[in-house]
């Protein structure tokens, strides 16, 4: 048995993310029922342990990342599921913020298997990343897992789960069509992984969507600026420096190795979820390290200095514009700035571009991720020319970074961006090939 061998198998089934993800409001036939049916067969490993879940358009990862690493300094053995990938499939699946070894991977691919080829109907992809996921943290005996939703809520697989505490990180336009009542029709969705009695963890959400996770009737609600306040969010060397308090505890000037002004914001839901977890104010020691110890793969992550290259995985229009936010108010550029840009074809080019600040880029490198949903970079380029830009096309990322790094000196900066699969390339391109 091989990973190779288990991954080919589990790419022979079908999967929303690379075919087409639906609207918020398209979730017709969409059910729980065979990715439950995929758990009774191994033994429902998913109510083996409690969890946290969480929901949102952006940061989802971030705070999920936090909350592992607060959980994991407080002594808990921690499983954490998240999607995407940015360098490798393994990476979705986690005990103690370490991806799961290609050995164990297919041992547990296998035995997910043997349950898959029983049922009436084959599961798909994700169903099966995600049952995969629970038999591993099962067998490893994990006090917690801290699960991603992979797209909305309600329908996703991972809703399978009770979780003790939820979490929505924010709602902004994305799987979205952008017609009107799309902010309630997404806040809906959202809302469904909120279970009656659990705490929520609110983050940042208009007053008019708030009803609709209120009515799922959660046992607790901790509210960002109501009882959750971010006191400070101070740009550091290196991070940030935040203050927060809770309605347990406060927690004065706790240095955070992330870089940009939302993670401050993450900090401080991932704070409020540990503690609901724990039902304790958390040890500011452990709060400290697990805050310093913090690092995401292609989440404004620095990957060379000279010149400066930066990863950013903001897929869309919210991500886009704080990525090129965090990009100037994080670093002082002395030479130029250019821009590799990737993304998928359900994302408005034009909207992206701005959200990038494209225009005042000096120079644009266009590519096309090697997706099935990519947008070709060659229509990516014709809509950068619509904004004035003049720029290079590129198809492969990997091409597009090497072609970036060309035309720049050692004090010039690049930002890539759009996609975590044109990120992730990057990063393989990077410390892979040039290792």
């Amino acid at each position: 048995m091989t990973l190779e061998r288990q991954l080919r198998w589990l790419n022979s089934h079908v999967s929303l993310a690379a075919s087409g993800l639906p609207n918020a409001g398209d979730v017709e036939g969409l059910e729980l029922a065979p990715v439950a049916s995929l758990l009774g067969m191994l033994g429902d490993p998913h109510l083996d342990a409690p969890a946290v879940h969480l929901t949102g358009t952006n940061g989802k990862g971030s705070t999920a990342h936090l909350i592992t690493q607060i959980l994991r300094e407080h002594g808990l053995r921690v499983g954490s599921y998240g999607s995407p990938h940015v360098s490798k499939i393994n990476e979705r699946i986690q005990l103690d913020a370490e991806p799961i070894t290609d050995d164990v991977f297919a041992e547990s691919l296998a035995a997910v298997q043997m349950a898959a080829d029983v049922l009436e109907a084959p599961p798909t992809w994700f169903e099966i990343m995600t049952a995969t996921a629970f038999r591993y943290f099962s067998d490893a005996a994990v006090d917690v897992a801290v699960v991603e939703v992979g797209m909305l809520g309600r329908f996703d697989a991972t809703n399978i789960i009770d979780a003790a505490v939820s979490v929505l990180t924010n709602i902004s336009k994305d799987h979205t069509d952008g017609a009107d009542g799309w902010a309630d029709r997404v806040a809906s969705e959202k809302a469904g992984i909120v279970k009656p009695g659990a705490t929520l963890v609110m983050g940042e959400l208009a007053p008019e969507l708030r009803h609709w996770f209120l009515d799922e009737g959660p046992g607790a609600v901790v509210r960002l600026d109501d009882g959750l306040v971010l006191v400070d969010n101070v740009q550091s060397v290196g991070g940030r420096v935040v203050t927060v308090r809770t309605p347990r505890a406060e927690y004065d000037d706790i240095y955070l190795s992330l870089h940009g002004e939302h993670q401050g914001t993450n900090a401080a839901l991932a704070i409020a979820a540990a503690e609901a977890f724990l039902q304790a104010p958390l040890e500011r020691g452990l709060l400290e390290n697990a805050f310093a110890q913090a690092s995401i793969p292609a989440r404004f992550e620095v990957v060379a200095t000279e010149p400066l290259v930066v990863l950013d995985g903001g897929h869309n229009v919210a991500g886009a514009r704080t990525a090129a936010k965090t990009f100037e108010q994080a670093f002082h550029t002395f030479g130029r700035s250019v821009l590799v840009v990737g993304m998928m074809r359900d994302k408005d080019p034009i909207e992206m571009l701005q959200a990038l600040n494209a225009p005042s880029a000096d120079a644009v490198v266009c590519c096309q991720p090697d997706w099935p949903r990519a947008l070709p970079a060659s229509e990516l380029a014709d809509a950068a020319r619509s904004l004035g830009i003049d720029p290079e096309v590129v198809t492969s990322p990997g091409e597009a970074i090497e072609r970036a790094l060309e035309v720049s000196s050692d004090t010039d900066a690049i930002l890539v961006a759009g996609s975590l699969y044109v990120a992730g390339a990057v990063r393989n391109r990077l410390y892979v090939e040039h290792d």
